[in-house]
Parts: C-alpha cells; structure tokens; sequence
C-alpha cells in the first residue's frame, strides 16, 4: 500500500506550522485536508497559510476554488486520490494536513459515493423536526454515525439517514473500514484551557488584520450557501445584515470555534488507527522527532531455520536490542531471548529500521 502521513487536531492547536517543519525534515510536501481553505479569497477567517509561511513548501489543493462553486466530499475525495498518486511516481510520502475528518476519512478508507442526488421529497417528511429529534432517529437507526455528526449539521445527519435507510447490504457500508493506503494519523492536541485562550488569541487576530473586510468583500454575491457557513463567515454575516452586533459576532465566533475543536476530538476519539501527539508549541523539533519515529519503517527480524523450517518473527515495539558477534547473532526482546548461529542452517532477515547496519554487519560475519 502507498504511504500517506495526516497531521489532524483540533482547530488552532498548531498543524500548519507542524507539518511544514514536517514536510521539509522529510523532503516532501502537502495535501489541504481543511473543507475551507480550497476556495480562494477565504484567507484570514480559514487561517490559511501566507506565502511567507509556507517556507516554501508547495501546498496543493488549497486556495483554487472559486467561492461560488459547488464542490463536494465525493470531488475531495478523488482530486485528492490522484495527488497522492502523482506523489506515488515521484517517490514521496505525502503529508495531508487539515481538521476535516469527514474528508481525510474519505480519503484514507474505502468511502463509496454514489452519482444520485440527494431525495428531497424524503427529506421534506423530516421539515417539521427539530434538529434533535433528527437526531435521535438517526441514532436509532445508526448510533455509530450519529456520534460523529453534531445534531445541529440537520444536511449530514439527514443524508446519514438516508443512507441508513437506503438498499446499501452492511457489508457495503463496512467498507468504510477498509483502509486503501498505509497510512500513519497523527492528532495533535494540547491542554483544553491552553487551546481554548489559542483559540480565542487567534481570533483576536483574525479580526485585527482584517477579517470583516474580507467578508465585506465577499458578502453578498461572492459566496456559495456551502462556503458562508465557515466559521469566521457565518458570524460575521449576521452582523453585516444587523442581526447582532460585531462584538457579539466576535464572541461567537471563538465559541463556535471552541464547539468546532470539540467535535474534531469526538470525531477522532473513537477512531481506531489514531496517534495522540501532545504538541509542544515551544519547541516544534521535539514534537515532529515524535512524529518523525512514529513514520519509520517497523522492524521485524525474521529468524528462519533451513533445517526444520522453524521460523521466529519479533514484532517491531518487542525489540530491546540486537547484537552481532562473529558467528552468532544475539536478540533480546520482550517476547524471548536467544542467539542464533550465522551460517548454512540458518537464515537470518532483517527489515526496516537500521537494516542496511545491520544486513551489512550480517554478511561481514558470514564472510569471516
């Protein structure tokens, strides 16, 4: 399977600065993994990357959208596949960076999108619903989908109703357990009260340099129903059509954001193939050398005698240490210990983690 790394968490936890420290210890580059910073003009309030920031690294499938376009999980999920391919023939891993984990996962598992639109003369039987008890029928049909969708998304949690309901076997729906590339899924995260005042700083920010002017510049005309609802936008607009004041707006957008960074959490919390990193905001090295040894290939010592056809396989976290002497090569582990003769009955493989050292110490001691 193709290698793809994701660095994912909550939002204003630190990912962007993260991956580009990322991306270029391991000479690669990024795929935008943010449902948001695809359209352009949406730069402040998405916290895209400035060109200054980016260090370089190229970022791809960011900043190309047209606001008013239309663009969909199904469209992600395949521009994104191709990237990832276009890294494939060029022999880098690449790092997906974003906090939207409807999308990543998409990607990452064997998500099926079907071409029908969407049933709207079922959906006008729930009009009369709250968004409460839509989902409350949801978990009674699919109480593992209504976990990840927050009662108030009525579009995601009525087309997870439709999907529950649909002629769809299990087996079909369970393929999105399936993953299509080796992939290593880094959260990020940090202490609640430290990432809630990051939040509310960045806020701050956002409006000091300029966010009401580029809504302003944006609303109306300029934006997709899709696209107003950001975080950041959706405030925002409702203080331009006087609906509250800006330092109300303000407010709610750190507590949206605050909601939103919670979500990120649920969503990733009951995920099975998840790393939990706590980031170190003052010294990002220590953080991406975690990562950076999460990413190394496993090592498996594969231990085969010609003899009797015995075959012993340490597994990779098992190893404590691994010495050649001579004829003999030593390994401790969590699972036994034993030495094993270097010669005609033996025959000794090591790959991943240190194996030319080693491989190349084998064959000096077969020499001699």
């Amino acid at each position: 399977m193709q290698k793809v790394i994701v660095i994912t968490g909550p939002t204003g936890v630190g990912k962007t600065k993260m991956s580009i420290e990322l991306a270029k210890a391991l000479n690669t580059e990024i795929i935008n993994g943010d449902a948001y910073q695809i359209y352009k003009y949406m730069n402040i309030g998405t916290a895209k990357p400035t060109n200054e920031e980016k260090q370089g690294i190229q970022h791809h499938l960011m900043d190309f959208l047209d606001p008013l376009s239309s663009f969909s999980i199904c469209d992600y999920q395949k521009l994104v596949r191709e990237k990832i391919s276009d890294f494939d023939k060029n022999n880098k891993v690449p790092i997906i960076v974003g906090g939207s984990g409807l999308y990543i996962d998409s990607v990452l598992y064997d998500y099926r999108f079907t071409e029908d639109a969407r049933n709207i003369e079922d959906e006008k039987k729930y009009d009369e619903y709250s968004n409460e008890e839509l989902h409350n029928i949801l978990k009674n049909l699919d109480s593992e989908a209504a976990l990840k969708i927050h009662p108030n998304n009525r579009k995601r949690v009525l087309r997870a109703i439709e999907l529950s309901q649909s002629n769809s076997s299990q087996d079909e729906r369970s393929l999105k357990n399936n993953p299509v590339y080796d992939f290593l899924l880094i959260f990020l995260n940090d202490e609640r009260e430290v990432l809630y005042e990051r939040i509310n700083k960045r806020v701050d920010e956002m409006v000091e340099t300029g966010l009401l002017e580029e809504v302003k510049s944006l609303y109306p005309g300029k934006l997709s129903n899709q696209a107003m609802k950001a975080i950041g936008y959706q405030e925002i607009i409702d203080y331009l059509d006087n609906k509250q004041s800006l330092d109300d707006a303000i407010n709610l957008i750190k507590q949206h954001s605050r909601n939103y960074a919670k979500r990120q959490l649920t969503w990733y919390r009951n995920h099975q193939n998840v790393k939990f990193i706590m980031i170190d905001v003052n010294n990002l090295d220590n953080t991406k050398n975690e990562i950076i040894e999460y990413n190394k290939p496993n090592l498996d010592v594969v231990v085969g005698s010609k003899v009797d056809g015995t075959i012993v396989r340490v597994t990779p976290n098992a190893i404590n240490a691994i010495t050649l002497d001579r004829t003999y090569v030593y390994i401790s582990s969590k699972q036994f210990r034993g030495s094993y003769r270097v010669g005609q009955n033996v025959e000794i493989m090591i790959i991943g983690r240190h194996e030319d050292e080693l491989v190349g110490s084998l064959n000096k001691v077969k020499e001699e």
